[in-house]
């Protein structure tokens, strides 16, 4: 067997994103050089690593087995480099980290003064949907993930940070008439939704359920901003989270709406895989998260508070 790391760091993204053009862009190399890689790894093996189906990439049984055992053979090579660099008092290697769109207003607080404070530790950041998060937990390719909601199914541990208020906001023609409306004002309004899976729909969903709340005609769209932009323009109104409309809020482009049992509450929180084995980096991370966590909220997040 001649095969290299870097093969098998090619292999590894290729698996992640099932697509050598994907891997290509993320490794910030040609197609035809990631292709030519590929090929080189496949000639090792008698069992083929992937399919082309209808022009689609598929990994084969025996390609994840492989993958599997390229994670732990680089998880091995990391340690080597950590032992290296620990004699000279440096943490190295890379944290992955993933995060629901939602999470955008807070992630880059939680890792702006580690990485700063550790020039040789590289950052892979992926600020996307809820279900493309989990997935990425279930099948390893993350060290932690900022969520709200996370699926009960799901074995894990997390560190929680604060709460996530969520408010029912409208735009700044909306008339706030009533010192506290009743559940029945989403009977009435129409209601802009996020898409389904979302954290923020799921708490609101489940809280409607619970008291029987009927929903007037609804609109549905699949991000935050868009749905801020949405009720900004006027198309109704929209429970949201309190963390993503501060500027709005302030400028008076938005308007919180007093309503009975609001705001709605979940956890932000970092969560990994129960039974994780931590890189030194992750483990740097988590340690850092757990000392630092309400002084970063604090300086960060204290106007919470005032809502």
């Amino acid at each position: 067997m001649n095969y290299t790391l870097h093969q098998l760091q090619l292999f590894l993204k290729i698996v992640q994103t099932r697509s050598i053009t994907e891997a290509a862009n993320e490794m910030h190399l040609t197609q035809p050089a990631v292709s030519i890689q590929l090929k080189n790894l496949q000639e090792q093996f008698d069992i083929p690593l992937t399919e082309v189906v209808g022009r689609k990439l598929y990994i084969t049984e025996f390609g994840f087995e492989i993958a599997e055992a390229a994670t732990k053979i680089l998880n091995e090579v990391q340690q080597i480099n950590f032992k290296t660099a620990k004699f000279k008092d440096q943490i190295f290697g890379t944290l992955r980290v993933s995060s629901v769109s939602t999470g955008k207003y807070i992630i880059p607080y939680l890792l702006t003064d580690f990485i700063k404070s550790n020039k040789n530790v590289d950052l892979i950041l992926d600020v996307t949907n809820k279900g493309m998060v989990v997935e990425a937990l279930k099948n390893n390719q993350i060290d932690f993930a900022l969520m709200s909601v996370v699926p009960e199914q799901l074995n894990l541990m997390s560190e929680p940070l604060m709460e996530n208020k969520l408010y029912l906001v409208g735009n700044k023609n909306f008339k706030v008439e009533k010192e506290c409306y009743d559940l029945d004002i989403f009977e009435k309004m129409p209601i802009i939704f996020r898409e389904e899976g979302s954290g923020t729909r799921h708490v609101v969903e489940k809280f409607w359920l619970n008291r029987k709340v009927k929903v007037a005609k609804k609109m549905e769209l699949t991000s935050n901003e868009t749905v801020k932009q949405a009720v900004i323009a006027g198309l109704g109104i929209a429970v949201m989270p309190l963390i993503g409309i501060k500027n709005e809020l302030l400028n008076g482009d938005l308007k919180i709406i007093p309503v009975k049992n609001f705001p709605l509450c979940s956890q932000w929180s970092i969560y990994w895989q129960k039974d994780k084995m931590f890189s030194p980096v992750a483990a740097a991370y988590l340690h850092n998260i757990k000392t630092y966590k309400e002084i970063m909220m604090q300086q960060n997040f204290e106007w919470i508070k005032q809502y």
